[in-house]
């Protein structure tokens, strides 16, 4: 009838195996990267760092392998960082540093592709600082230029993420307002059960400081 089934992405992982092609398999970890980062199972992001670096080793030095590399700095650097401020692991904080470091090269190369998830990576690492006036701007202008170069999915991101940092740092009418803000733009960028999932993280706070009020009242 012409209808084709999907592969799910361990099926796929198997194939590249088996016809050894370290292009798919480079696809297939950046796809489950980009879901883990996006719904922010870090650990899970993780568990991909040392899967990529030996696949990479398999791979030629070739002008491919440098343009697909790129691809797994912003998702291993946001990840990291965050592993960073909730683990305490020295580890995940160098990852997150040679992220940056990275990514301020390429940003050298492409200031339109780049500039924006330099700034929120680098938002990230002042907020692990706790250098919290940096983080702020630093979030605000990811937020800006992901929205000038027209990165709606990144723009959606970088608002959660400040969202995040404000509630965390008691500033929780503030953050909701950053929540909402991301949830509109996951809505836009057609991404409706992430979306949801902020929505449920905001109805989450409100529970949460109602709780608190009562309590205090």
């Amino acid at each position: 009838d012409g209808h084709k089934e999907g592969k799910t992405n361990k099926e796929l992982y198997q194939i590249a195996e088996q016809i050894e092609s370290t292009y798919l398999m480079h696809h297939v970890i950046t796809n489950q990267m980009c879901v883990h980062c996006y719904f922010r199972e870090y650990s899970l992001v993780a568990d991909l760092f040392e899967k990529n670096r030996k696949m990479r080793t398999g791979m030629n030095n070739t002008g491919a392998k440098r343009n697909l590399d790129f691809s797994h700095v912003f998702f291993e650097g946001i990840s990291a960082l965050c592993l960073a401020r909730n683990t305490k692991q020295e580890k995940w904080r160098q990852i997150g540093e040679n992220s940056i470091k990275t990514m301020t090269k390429l940003v050298e190369y492409s200031d339109w592709n780049f500039e924006n998830k330099l700034k929120l990576l680098q938002a990230e690492l002042h907020y692990l600082y706790d250098c919290h006036s940096m983080a702020e701007l630093f979030y605000q202008a990811s937020i800006t230029s992901a929205r000038e170069h027209k990165f709606l999915h990144e723009k959606a991101m970088a608002h959660e993420l400040y969202g995040i940092y404000l509630v965390e740092n008691k500033m929780v009418a503030e953050g909701l307002e950053q929540l909402h803000q991301a949830t509109e733009n996951y809505e836009k960028w057609g991404a409706q059960k992430k979306a949801d999932e902020v929505n449920d993280f905001i109805v989450l706070i409100n529970l949460t400081v109602d709780l608190w009020k009562q309590k205090t009242n």
